[in-house]
């Protein structure tokens, strides 16, 4: 099952921190698919922000400045809209931001999570949810293993990622306590992390930095904090249509009310000195890094996904490997440091994906 237009043609959707990376990048391809695309965020998230560069408000049904703390707000967003389809992507989502603001963390990604629910629960018009939480929900040992599948045991250490696994736990218990009848919205969450693409600047987040240098914004040289740690990369167009086909086949059925994961292949769990390494390669100019001898906080130094369910019964998996992904990064920046607009890189990225997808799904 691929992105379907004709289902997607016309179709009231509303996206949570659609402003965001992720929320900028879907709320383009949704207006590519031709959907009436609402939005509810406070403001872009950063300066630049691919939001403000892509002139992404140009194509918004609807857009509400309210943050996902405001549980009237919402209500009040989601009466107006209408939405039939709802993806909650609003999240505070950095784990080093998390250990310096606790307690805002967890009320936005978990009292956010509960207000977006209610207001679905009340709204009586959403047909299907996604509820977008991170691959960093698993309670990690942090050392090298078997990639973790949905079923495995949700947690832990710093706040962000205890944030994360208390979102699942929230959506399944609106689920089961409020959505699990016929007539009554489908729920799914969602399961990725570490995506890369064009337009992030995301503050304490390795590739936005390193743009951020190379292109004179930030002082050389980059100081990267766990060279040698492994994570799953993936370029943010495949999990982005991980979240449109999971949402798609809400709308047909109810079997896809469970937990997801959208990784990338096992081959590209990479490690940080390999990602630049690459990036390097790419682009002439960007500078060299060294280690960051300030006391950092302590990350796993392994993660991976399984992602099997999802190309098994969704028929998902990842379009661009990661060297492409790191391509595509490459050439959306020099191209719009070069003058071309944002919005025209951007929405020929998604062509090329689109027509990228369709090749490789169908092999």
């Amino acid at each position: 099952m691929l992105i379907e237009e004709d289902r997607w043609r016309g179709r009231r959707v509303l996206l949570t921190g659609h402003t965001g990376f992720k929320g900028a990048w879907l709320s383009l391809w949704l207006q590519r698919l031709g959907a009436c695309v609402s939005g509810v965020a406070p403001g872009a998230p950063s300066e630049p922000s691919l939001y403000r560069l892509a002139d992404v408000s140009r194509g918004m049904a609807g857009e509400h400045p309210v943050d996902v703390r405001d549980r009237q707000g919402l209500a009040q967003a989601l009466a107006a809209a209408q939405p039939e389809v709802v993806i909650h992507l609003a999240a505070q989502p950095m784990v080093r931001r998390s250990l310096i603001d606790p307690a805002g963390t967890f009320e936005t990604n978990v009292i956010g999570t509960v207000n977006v629910l209610e207001a679905v629960r009340v709204a009586g018009c959403v047909q299907a949810v996604v509820v977008v939480t991170s691959d960093k929900c698993y309670e990690n040992p942090g050392v090298g293993g078997r990639a973790f599948v949905e079923g495995d045991p949700l947690g832990g250490s710093d706040p962000y990622s205890a944030s994360k696994a208390c979102a699942e736990i929230v959506a399944s218990s609106y689920y089961r306590s409020f959505f699990s009848q016929q007539d009554e919205p489908r729920l799914a969450t969602a399961r990725a992390g570490n995506v890369i693409g064009g337009g992030d600047w995301g503050d304490d987040r390795l590739l936005p930095d390193a743009v951020r240098v190379a292109s004179g914004i930030a002082p050389a040289p980059l100081a990267v904090r766990n060279p040698q740690a492994v994570r799953p990369w993936q370029h943010v167009l495949n999990p982005l249509m991980g979240y449109l086909m999971l949402a798609q086949r809400l709308l047909e059925d109810a079997d896809a009310c469970e937990a997801w994961n959208f990784g990338p292949p096992q081959a590209d769990a990479r490690t940080v000195a390999d990602v630049l390494a690459r990036v390097q390669d790419l682009w002439d100019g960007m500078p060299i890094w060294e280690t960051d001898g300030n006391a950092s906080p302590k990350e796993a130094a392994w993660l991976a996904l399984d992602s099997s369910k999802a190309t098994r019964r969704l028929g998902w998996r990842p379009v661009w490997e990661l060297d492409r992904g790191l391509a595509e990064l490459v050439d959306w920046h020099r191209a719009q440091l070069a003058g071309c607009d944002a919005r025209q890189i951007s929405e020929q990225q998604v062509e090329r994906f689109m027509g990228n997808a369709d090749k490789s799904l169908h092999s």
